[in-house]
Protein backbone atom coordinates (compact mmCIF):
# COMPACT_ATOMS: atom_id res chain seq x y z
CA UNK A 1 0.00 0.00 0.00
CA UNK A 2 2.29 2.08 0.63
CA UNK A 3 4.54 1.84 -2.85
CA UNK A 4 0.99 3.01 -4.61
CA UNK A 5 1.16 6.08 -2.41
CA UNK A 6 5.19 6.85 -3.13
CA UNK A 7 3.96 7.20 -6.72
CA UNK A 8 1.17 9.59 -6.73
CA UNK A 9 3.53 12.97 -5.82
CA UNK A 10 5.75 11.80 -9.19
CA UNK A 11 2.58 10.49 -11.32
CA UNK A 12 1.03 13.83 -10.54
CA UNK A 13 3.62 15.84 -10.81
CA UNK A 14 4.12 14.64 -14.32
CA UNK A 15 0.08 14.88 -15.23
CA UNK A 16 0.83 18.97 -14.36
CA UNK A 17 3.62 19.33 -16.16
CA UNK A 18 2.25 17.56 -19.48
CA UNK A 19 -0.93 19.81 -18.67
CA UNK A 20 1.33 23.08 -18.71
CA UNK A 21 3.30 21.76 -22.02
CA UNK A 22 0.00 21.19 -23.86
CA UNK A 23 -1.74 24.62 -22.08
CA UNK A 24 1.32 26.68 -23.23
CA UNK A 25 1.14 24.97 -26.94
CA UNK A 26 -2.30 25.33 -27.13
CA UNK A 27 -2.28 29.41 -26.09
CA UNK A 28 1.16 29.66 -28.57
CA UNK A 29 -0.24 32.62 -31.47
CA UNK A 30 -0.30 31.16 -34.87
CA UNK A 31 1.47 32.73 -37.55
CA UNK A 32 -0.77 34.34 -39.98
CA UNK A 33 0.15 33.57 -43.88
CA UNK A 34 -1.07 36.34 -45.98
CA UNK A 35 -1.51 35.63 -49.74
CA UNK A 36 0.54 38.54 -51.38
CA UNK A 37 -0.02 37.46 -55.39
CA UNK A 38 -2.54 38.89 -56.25
CA UNK A 39 -0.98 42.83 -57.98
CA UNK A 40 -2.20 46.43 -58.22
CA UNK A 41 -2.73 45.84 -61.75
CA UNK A 42 -6.57 46.90 -63.03
CA UNK A 43 -9.06 44.40 -62.92
CA UNK A 44 -12.16 44.03 -64.45
CA UNK A 45 -15.14 41.66 -65.33
CA UNK A 46 -17.01 41.14 -68.84
CA UNK A 47 -20.56 41.42 -66.76
CA UNK A 48 -23.79 42.70 -68.24
CA UNK A 49 -24.64 46.01 -68.89
CA UNK A 50 -28.56 45.37 -68.50
CA UNK A 51 -27.73 44.17 -64.83
CA UNK A 52 -31.18 44.76 -63.08
CA UNK A 53 -29.60 44.80 -59.47
CA UNK A 54 -29.02 48.48 -58.11
CA UNK A 55 -27.03 49.77 -54.84
CA UNK A 56 -28.22 49.40 -51.76
CA UNK A 57 -25.31 49.40 -49.27
CA UNK A 58 -21.28 49.61 -49.07
CA UNK A 59 -19.89 48.13 -46.25
CA UNK A 60 -16.98 47.31 -44.63
CA UNK A 61 -14.55 45.04 -42.55
CA UNK A 62 -11.26 44.37 -41.25
CA UNK A 63 -8.88 41.13 -41.82
CA UNK A 64 -5.97 39.68 -40.11
CA UNK A 65 -4.50 40.09 -44.04
CA UNK A 66 -6.22 43.05 -45.92
CA UNK A 67 -9.32 45.37 -45.43
CA UNK A 68 -12.33 44.39 -46.87
CA UNK A 69 -15.07 46.34 -49.04
CA UNK A 70 -18.43 44.93 -49.86
CA UNK A 71 -20.91 46.86 -52.04
CA UNK A 72 -24.52 45.35 -52.05
CA UNK A 73 -26.30 44.84 -55.20
CA UNK A 74 -29.15 42.51 -54.70
CA UNK A 75 -30.20 40.57 -57.75
CA UNK A 76 -26.93 40.33 -59.06
CA UNK A 77 -26.02 37.04 -59.66
CA UNK A 78 -22.18 35.18 -60.41
CA UNK A 79 -23.86 33.81 -63.84
CA UNK A 80 -24.96 37.63 -64.46
CA UNK A 81 -22.43 40.01 -62.80
CA UNK A 82 -22.30 43.37 -63.27
CA UNK A 83 -19.51 44.72 -65.29
CA UNK A 84 -16.92 46.34 -63.22
CA UNK A 85 -13.31 48.20 -63.76
CA UNK A 86 -11.21 48.48 -60.21
CA UNK A 87 -8.08 50.17 -61.13
CA UNK A 88 -5.29 52.93 -58.88
CA UNK A 89 -5.84 56.14 -60.40
CA UNK A 90 -4.04 59.17 -60.34
CA UNK A 91 -6.50 61.01 -59.35
CA UNK A 92 -10.57 60.94 -58.28
CA UNK A 93 -13.01 63.04 -60.33
CA UNK A 94 -16.81 62.80 -61.77
CA UNK A 95 -16.81 60.94 -64.76
CA UNK A 96 -18.55 63.84 -66.89
CA UNK A 97 -17.03 67.19 -65.40
CA UNK A 98 -13.76 65.33 -64.77
CA UNK A 99 -14.39 67.66 -61.66
CA UNK A 100 -11.60 66.16 -59.23
CA UNK A 101 -13.31 64.97 -55.65
CA UNK A 102 -10.45 64.67 -52.56
CA UNK A 103 -10.02 61.58 -51.35
CA UNK A 104 -7.90 61.10 -48.48
CA UNK A 105 -4.90 58.14 -48.55
CA UNK A 106 -1.55 57.62 -49.90
CA UNK A 107 -3.44 55.93 -53.54
CA UNK A 108 -6.46 56.07 -54.84
CA UNK A 109 -8.76 53.15 -56.11
CA UNK A 110 -11.65 53.66 -58.32
CA UNK A 111 -14.71 51.16 -58.86
CA UNK A 112 -16.80 51.68 -61.41
CA UNK A 113 -19.73 48.77 -62.04
CA UNK A 114 -22.97 48.83 -63.88
CA UNK A 115 -25.41 49.64 -61.60
CA UNK A 116 -26.72 52.53 -60.40
CA UNK A 117 -27.68 53.44 -56.84
CA UNK A 118 -31.15 52.57 -55.47
CA UNK A 119 -31.49 56.07 -53.64
CA UNK A 120 -34.56 54.99 -51.48
CA UNK A 121 -31.97 52.49 -49.69
CA UNK A 122 -28.77 54.33 -50.11
CA UNK A 123 -28.96 57.63 -49.25
CA UNK A 124 -25.68 59.59 -51.06
CA UNK A 125 -24.89 62.79 -52.99
CA UNK A 126 -21.67 63.58 -55.24
CA UNK A 127 -18.34 63.70 -53.27
CA UNK A 128 -19.57 62.75 -50.28
CA UNK A 129 -18.38 60.23 -48.01
CA UNK A 130 -20.23 57.20 -47.95
CA UNK A 131 -22.45 56.66 -45.55
CA UNK A 132 -22.36 55.11 -42.38
CA UNK A 133 -18.05 54.30 -42.68
CA UNK A 134 -15.43 55.29 -40.84
CA UNK A 135 -11.52 53.69 -40.99
CA UNK A 136 -10.57 54.08 -37.45
CA UNK A 137 -8.57 51.06 -36.73
CA UNK A 138 -8.35 50.28 -40.13
CA UNK A 139 -4.74 49.14 -41.64
CA UNK A 140 -5.57 50.25 -45.52
CA UNK A 141 -8.44 51.82 -45.53
CA UNK A 142 -8.49 55.89 -44.94
CA UNK A 143 -11.28 56.73 -47.37
CA UNK A 144 -14.61 56.30 -49.47
CA UNK A 145 -16.35 59.07 -51.74
CA UNK A 146 -19.22 58.81 -54.13
CA UNK A 147 -18.16 59.29 -57.77
CA UNK A 148 -21.83 59.73 -58.94
CA UNK A 149 -23.42 57.80 -61.16
CA UNK A 150 -23.03 58.04 -65.48
CA UNK A 151 -23.84 56.33 -68.49
CA UNK A 152 -25.18 53.09 -66.38
CA UNK A 153 -21.62 52.64 -64.24
CA UNK A 154 -21.55 53.90 -60.59
CA UNK A 155 -17.98 55.59 -59.89
CA UNK A 156 -16.89 55.08 -56.07
CA UNK A 157 -13.30 56.35 -55.25
CA UNK A 158 -11.25 54.72 -52.22
CA UNK A 159 -8.42 55.55 -50.38
CA UNK A 160 -6.11 53.48 -49.20
CA UNK A 161 -2.31 53.98 -47.17
CA UNK A 162 -0.63 53.29 -50.50
CA UNK A 163 -0.68 51.39 -53.69
CA UNK A 164 -1.13 48.05 -52.83
CA UNK A 165 -2.25 44.48 -53.73
CA UNK A 166 -5.83 43.88 -54.16
CA UNK A 167 -8.51 41.23 -55.88
CA UNK A 168 -12.20 42.03 -56.85
CA UNK A 169 -14.65 38.87 -56.08
CA UNK A 170 -17.89 38.56 -57.55
CA UNK A 171 -20.56 36.96 -55.29
CA UNK A 172 -24.35 36.57 -55.24
CA UNK A 173 -26.03 39.95 -54.78
CA UNK A 174 -22.46 41.58 -53.51
CA UNK A 175 -19.08 42.91 -55.64
CA UNK A 176 -16.09 42.76 -53.00
CA UNK A 177 -12.78 44.46 -53.03
CA UNK A 178 -10.09 43.49 -50.71
CA UNK A 179 -6.90 45.33 -50.25
CA UNK A 180 -3.90 43.64 -48.74
CA UNK A 181 -1.99 44.98 -45.36
CA UNK A 182 1.39 44.87 -47.48
CA UNK A 183 3.44 43.16 -50.28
Amino acid sequence: MRRRWAMVPAVLALVLTGAGTMSAAAAAPQATVCETGWGSMGKSEPGSMAMTGSLTNVRTGRHDCYDRMVIDIPGMTTADPALYWVQYVPGFAHPPSQTGIPVAGGAVIEIEFTAPVDTSRYHVELADPLPGLTFDGYRTFRDAKFGGTYDGGTHLGLGVRAKLPFRVLVLPGRLVVDVAHTW
